[in-house]
This record gives structure tokens, C-alpha cells and sequence, in this order.
């Protein structure tokens, strides 16, 4: 017989984590406020305290935060309105390969398939030659954000890439926080105010069994989400999990984030510039920027790394730079016996390739994959925890290769980072690409082989040739099919409005309240 079905769902901490979870697990359950019924409905509880902060940076995302908002049924243009928020075609990165280099990894595809092979490989052949134009002018994605454009892809256009187009958002947190939590409070979630002070542990099992607020309030359930940022105030500090520090491979520990004024015209892309101990944030929302300086606290001091935040901004303060300390890597396990760690509490990416808000919504998928009930499945538990593992490390992996490859030598930092050992499965990849330019993605990974290729070409590292079966095909029929492509990207990017001019047809935030 299967165990009675779990009806009382606890949330720890708010935020964006808190309130994703939470909205997520309202729409799927169809939860109710009060007592949970008999006939299956669910009850969420969701615990958080004004008295303690959120981080708040995480304002740049990657396109599937699109499925996210759609499972929730939400209005694109009324989350953006809401949110502050703009489109995000790519992330530009600027002095990462060399001092004066830029590149940009844009979302969706590059090219066209000609024959038996991809497009890169064709691409390889010209461009070993010194016959092919950069990558920028065959992808729709990356010649549209440097233009300054912007539409969403319009499915009627068919084979055009005007049809192709990949999006994602950069917005205010906090704003889709606030958004989510009327969306889920609306649905049945119910908030709690209030500091948890104890957490109770049953005496056979060692699961959570309640928690005690500061008032002496009691808040008892079956499965607890521990959305309690760094600290993991459930996974860590009750269940002693245990973390896995990766800062030996990426080895920036603080941040400072501050907003500026807003300039015009707002981008449509995220930019990642290169520092001497670290990199900078450049996100562009409606009426002002996010920014942010990521730094190794080894090679630089917080009065440093201010300095350089401060002096490389577009506009002026908004606030005092907040700081932040973290320690990249990842819990030894996402879910430990009925606690189930999401965002924050179950690891820290940093954010280079915008993946915090995308690890959120991918935790909260996989629980609702591996939904348990009473009995809480040993061998469940374990392939939730050894998914989430696969997908941090293959994160870890393509971030420590922005810094691995680059030939900076002008600081200590960076000669570090050049040199250091990296993980048997980065050096793999980078291998396989020297040889003959082939990138081979494994199982459902975030990254896609385009991703990869964007980095690794865009930081110098080239391969020595390129597939042999690019033989196949006349060399004349290769040119003219890259040539082809470049000129229909070029009249598309052409025809599409500005990213400025969409914003204000389609989604426009209301201007700030004078009083």
C-alpha cells in the first residue's frame, strides 16, 4: 500500500527562491488556506521575517524562465511592467580573453545545418582559412543585441530567423518576488511573519518535525523547503549536511552590488567585464542598471574593489554598495530527509552566466518530478540528489572555463587562473574541441553545444581542424551558404524596432511615485 500522501508543505524564507517555490507549488497542487483537507489539497505555509534581508542581485536571466512564467499562466508584457524589466538577447563579455577583446555568448542557434555536420564545423573550415566573418554575423541573437534590437520570435515567419529569435528577461528581483507572492497568496499560500528561533527534529526519524518562531509560535509540517539563503537555517545548520567548496576552481568569495541611474538607449543584453581580481556587472533594467563587481577578497580588499565598482559606473549612485560574501560550490545533498534545499541554501553558482534564478526553477521541477509522500523514497531522494549534482557540475564546468581560458597576464588573478588545475571533465571537453572542433552535450546539461562554442571561440581557444566530412561539400557551396546567412540576419536585425521602441509599445513600467 503506498504511504498517505504528504498535505502540510513548509517554506523557509522568502525571496526570490521562497516565493518561486511557492507560487510553482500552488499551481501544481492546487493548494488551500486553513487546515489541509481530507480530499487531497495541500497546504503551504510560507515563513519569513522582515528583520532578515534578501540578497536581491540575481536580475539577469536565461530563456527558461519563459517556461516558468508560462506553467504559472503569467502575462510576459505584465511581469515585465511590473518588474522593471527589459529583454536579454545574450551576455557580452568584455577583456575576459585578452584587455581590449569583447565577445558575446548569445542565446539560440548559430547558422544552418548544410549537410552531415553542424554549422560550426563548416564555419571552422572558412575561418581557418580566413574566409568567414565573425560568429556574431550568423546568429540573429548576437547581431541583434549589438544593433540594439529587439522583438520576440514571431512563429509565422517560418524558416526566417526573425522565427528564431531566444529571449530572456532582465528584471528586478525583488519586484518578481513581490509579484509571486501575491500570485501565490492569492492561490492559498499562507504567510507567516516571524524569526525562527528553534527547529525541532523528530527523535526516531531525525526529520524536521516543527519550527519555533521568536513569539513562541509553533509551525508544524510533513515537508519543508529551506529557501533560507546562505545560511541554510533547515539543510545546514539543523541537518548538518555538509557543503562542497569549489573555490579552489572559482575562486571569487565577495560582491558588491549597487544601482545606478539609467542611461539610454537601454541594451538588450547583460555585460560581463573583466577586472583585475574578478568581473563587473552591467544589468539594464527600466529606470535604472544593477551593477555589481564579483572579486577574490585574496587578491583584492573591499575598499579596492568599491573603488573600481564605483568609478566604472554609467551613471550615479543609487545607493551604498552592498556587499556580499559567499563560498562557490554546492550542499552534499539538495534533499536531506524531509528538507529539500532551493536557491541559496542548496549552493552558490556565482552569477557570470546568470544561472541563480534557472537553479531555483530547476530544483523546483525536479520536486515536483520526485513528489514524495510520507515515506520519503531513499532511491527517489537519491536520483533527485544526483541530478541536482550533474547539473551544478556541469554548470562549475563552464564557468570555470571563462577564467581558464583566458591569457590575461596582468595580474596575479588572473595568471592563477590560467594555470590552475581544473576538473578531468573540463579538460575533456577543451580537448576534444582542440582536436577537431567537436562539443558533445551531455544528457539534458543547461548548456548546449552553441554555448560552449561561443566561450571557447570567443576566449581563443581554436581547434586544430575541423570534421573531416566538411570535405564532403564544395568549398564555393560553403561560402555561398555562410554568405547567404549573413545577408538575411543583416536585412532581419534591419527590420526589427529598437529595443527602447519595443519596450514602450509592448510593456512600459508605470513611472515612479513622486509621493
Amino acid at each position: 500500500m503506498p504511504e498517505p500522501q504528504i498535505r502540510e508543505i513548509v517554506i523557509v524564507g522568502g525571496g526570490t527562491a521562497g516565493w518561486m517555490t511557492a507560487a510553482a507549488l500552488a499551481k501544481v497542487l492546487q493548494c488551500q488556506a486553513g487546515p489541509a483537507g481530507p480530499q487531497g489539497r495541500h497546504r503551504i505555509t510560507l515563513v519569513e521575517s522582515e528583520e532578515i534581508g534578501i540578497v536581491g542581485v540575481g536580475e539577469a536571466t536565461i530563456p527558461m524562465i519563459q517556461l516558468f512564467n508560462r506553467v504559472l499562466e503569467l502575462d510576459e508584457d505584465e511581469v515585465l511592467r511590473e518588474t522593471q524589466g527589459t529583454f536579454k538577447l545574450g551576455i557580452e563579455f568584455v577583456d575576459w580573453g585578452r584587455l581590449g577583446e569583447t565577445y558575446m555568448h548569445g542565446f539560440g542557434r548559430i547558422g544552418r545545418d548544410l549537410w552531415t555536420v553542424g554549422f560550426e564545423q563548416y564555419w571552422h573550415k572558412l575561418q581557418q582559412a580566413g574566409r568567414a566573418a565573425d560568429l556574431q554575423a550568423y546568429s540573429i541573437n548576437r547581431a541583434a543585441a549589438k544593433a540594439g534590437k529587439f522583438m520576440r520570435a514571431d512563429p509565422a515567419r517560418g524558416n526566417s530567423p526573425l522565427g528564431e529569435i531566444a529571449h530572456a528577461f532582465h528584471f528586478d528581483a525583488a519586484l518578481y518576488a513581490k509579484f509571486l507572492r501575491r500570485y501565490a497568496q492569492a492561490r492559498g499560500v499562507q504567510r507567516v511573519e516571524g524569526r525562527i528561533t528553534e527547529v525541532a527534529l523528530h527523535g526516531a526519524s531525525g526529520h524536521v518535525e516543527t519550527l519555533r518562531l521568536h513569539d513562541g509560535r509553533r509551525i508544524g509540517g510533513e515537508l519543508f523547503i529551506d529557501c533560507s539563503g546562505f545560511p541554510g537555517l533547515l539543510i545546514e545548520q539543523a541537518l548538518h549536511t555538509g557543503y562542497e567548496d569549489w573555490t579552489h576552481w572559482l575562486p571569487c568569495d565577495r560582491a558588491l552590488a549597487v544601482p545606478c541611474e539609467s542611461v539610454q538607449p537601454i541594451i538588450p543584453y547583460t555585460r560581463a567585464t573583466a577586472r583585475g581580481a574578478g568581473w563587473q556587472w552591467r544589468i539594464p533594467l527600466q529606470q535604472r542598471t544593477g551593477n555589481g563587481h564579483v572579486y577574490c577578497s585574496r587578491h583584492m580588499s573591499e575598499d579596492e574593489a568599491g573603488a573600481v565598482l564605483l568609478k566604472n559606473l554609467d551613471g550615479r549612485p543609487l545607493a551604498e554598495p552592498r556587499a556580499l560574501r559567499f563560498t562557490t560550490g554546492m550542499r552534499k545533498q539538495g534533499w536531506n530527509r524531509n528538507v529539500v534545499a532551493i536557491g541559496l541554501a542548496s549552493g552558490f553558482m556565482e552569477p557570470l552566466e546568470s544561472t541563480s534564478i534557472h537553479l531555483i526553477q530547476s530544483a523546483i521541477a525536479r520536486l515536483i518530478a520526485f513528489f514524495p509522500d510520507r515515506g520519503f523514497s531513499a532511491i527517489d531522494i537519491d536520483e533527485y540528489n544526483r541530478q541536482t549534482r550533474f547539473e551544478f557540475e556541469r554548470i562549475r564546468d563552464f564557468l570555470i572555463l571563462h577564467y581558464h581560458l583566458s591569457a590575461r597576464d596582468d595580474t596575479p588573478f588572473w595568471r592563477h587562473c590560467r594555470t590552475m588545475e581544473v576538473p578531468e571533465s573540463l579538460r575533456r571537453r577543451m580537448a576534444l574541441y582542440r582536436s577537431h572542433g567537436r562539443i558533445v552535450r551531455e544528457a539534458d546539461e543547461l548548456f548546449a553545444e552553441v554555448a560552449w562554442l561561443q566561450v571557447m571561440q570567443g576566449q581563443g581557444l581554436q581547434p586544430r581542424s575541423y570534421h573531416p566530412l566538411v570535405d564532403v561539400v564544395d568549398e564555393r557551396e560553403i561560402v555561398a551558404h555562410l554568405e547567404g546567412l549573413r545577408g538575411v540576419i543583416a536585412q532581419c536585425v534591419a527590420a526589427m524596432p529598437t529595443h527602447g521602441q519595443y519596450i514602450e509599445h509592448h510593456c512600459k513600467a508605470a513611472a515612479p511615485s513622486m509621493g
